[in-house]
């Protein structure tokens, strides 16, 4: 199975007055395709963090990070843009949608700067996420799960090699998380690469492996 994201001694450090901040430090890692990852820790551990640079939003002070065997560690701004674009999504815990579009333009957003996709795939990546029926609706007039269903929709636009989803359920009630978290593993089975920030154990022994971090280091495997 190929390595479609690697970490090599990744370490971030924040300049401050009083004396640096290090929120990573040799981080080693590496995600393979059809991995559902699971990034854990309290509070200040550096998982966010870490996700911010697997997924191109930041960059590492130092070490190496590769996507698809390609490295990005000294990436430009224009260059991570392009690799977020083209072969990443994201689905946050805040859900990003913007009111004035309907769910259907919000999911056709990525369309805007991705060299693929069409409207017609919009439509199917709702379909996917059972949300064929909203397409007309706008976010204040759907429930916390089904906003979090057009992020997911909105994710899956341009077929993208890896979805980070940072506490996806972290707004949600049990419930609702529940079916949430079903629908990732549904997006596994069918071949999606998932790497997923949470703190509660329970949803993040559903993914195949369990990352557990602490001051800024992994402490598993």
């Amino acid at each position: 199975m190929s390595c479609v994201l690697e970490l090599n001694s990744i370490w971030k450090i924040y300049p401050h007055q009083a004396g640096n901040v290090v929120a990573l430090q040799e981080i080693d890692l590496q995600v393979f395709e059809k991995d559902f990852l699971a990034l854990m820790g309290p509070s200040g551990s550096g998982k966010s963090t870490l996700m911010h640079i697997m997924g191109c939003l930041d960059q590492p002070s130092r070490g190496i990070l590769k996507i698809a065997g390609e490295s990005v560690s000294r990436a430009d701004d224009d260059l991570r843009s392009k690799f977020r674009a083209q072969k990443m999504g994201f689905v946050f815990q805040s859900f990003h949608l913007i009111p004035q579009l309907t769910v259907l333009d919000n999911v056709s957003l990525p369309l805007q700067y991705r060299l693929r996709g069409t409207d017609e795939q919009a439509k199917e990546s709702l379909n996917r996420v059972g949300l064929s029926h909203r397409m007309d609706h706008f976010p204040s007039q759907l429930s916390g799960g089904e906003r979090q269903r057009v992020a997911i929709a909105r994710a899956l636009m341009g077929d993208p090699l890896i979805i980070f989803a940072d506490e996806p359920t972290g707004n949600l009630d049990s419930e609702t998380g529940e079916s949430i978290i079903g629908l990732f593993e549904m997006l596994n089975r069918d071949g999606k690469t998932i790497v997923m920030v949470t703190h509660d154990l329970t949803i993040a022994k559903r993914c195949h492996r369990i990352v557990d971090m602490k001051d800024g280091r992994l402490c598993g495997p």
